[in-house]
């Protein structure tokens, strides 16, 4: 789950997909402020410290390039742009206003919330330097993952796919989740890359790999850590 100081700010003028947006983001564990004019955005973005704004491009009153625009002369809160624009020219365009990430309508909601945790992942400092979850410890600093004070002999990847398993104890993560996560969520691989790496991470920290505990299969779905 996110942290719960995390304040995002949703500006989207259709009601439904700000709604939707609003309620996905706030199960995540985001606190979520929204609203559907521009004019009222730009207030409430210099009104209140946000750590990042969801912004969608053609709104009313004043449309989201110069929202971006004028706070970027003013401050550095991470922006991420939704348009149904798709061409390469307002693509750059949108980046090119100050933007840390864009778009494209349609999109789902898993891609949405990945690139929020990209971008909040880019420009929060870490303050946790250490996982801890049973007699697992993960030392972030040094990449070095223990097992009852033995150290683990882990890939760059199992690293990075234990600790997102970890950071979210007790959720569910689809496979597309974990992709997005810990390979990018450009990784031109498949899900069975997941799959694969799950099944090694398990024959290093679960006591009976054939019956999992700690990462548990939701069927369907995804993965769960059981802390």
């Amino acid at each position: 789950m996110a942290d719960s100081k995390q304040q995002l700010l949703v500006v989207e003028d259709e009601q439904t997909l700000r709604e939707t947006l609003t309620y996905n983001l706030q199960r995540e564990g985001y606190e979520v402020t929204s609203c559907g004019d521009g004019g009222e955005a730009l207030e409430l973005a210099r009104e209140q410290s946000f750590d990042l704004i969801v912004l969608d491009v053609m709104l009313p009153t004043l449309d989201g390039l110069s929202i971006c625009r004028i706070l970027r002369k003013e401050q550095r809160t991470p922006i991420i742009l939704l348009t149904a624009r798709s061409g390469e020219v307002d693509r750059i365009m949108g980046l090119e206003t100050g933007a840390d990430d864009y778009i494209v309508k349609p999109f789902s909601l898993g891609e949405l919330l990945a690139r929020v945790r990209a971008v909040l992942r880019r420009t929060t400092p870490e303050t946790t330097t250490r996982l801890e979850a049973g007699d697992l410890s993960l030392d972030l600093i040094g990449r070095r993952a223990y097992r009852a004070g033995e150290e683990l002999r882990l890939s760059h990847k199992e690293f990075d796919l234990l600790a997102a398993l970890i950071r979210n104890a007790g959720s569910v993560l689809s496979r597309d989740q974990l992709l997005q996560q810990v390979w990018g969520y450009d990784y031109p691989g498949d899900t069975r890359t997941v799959d694969v790496h799950i099944r090694w991470l398990r024959e290093k920290i679960e006591g009976d790999p054939a019956a999992p505990q700690r990462i548990v299969t939701v069927r369907g779905v995804g993965y769960r850590f059981e802390a």
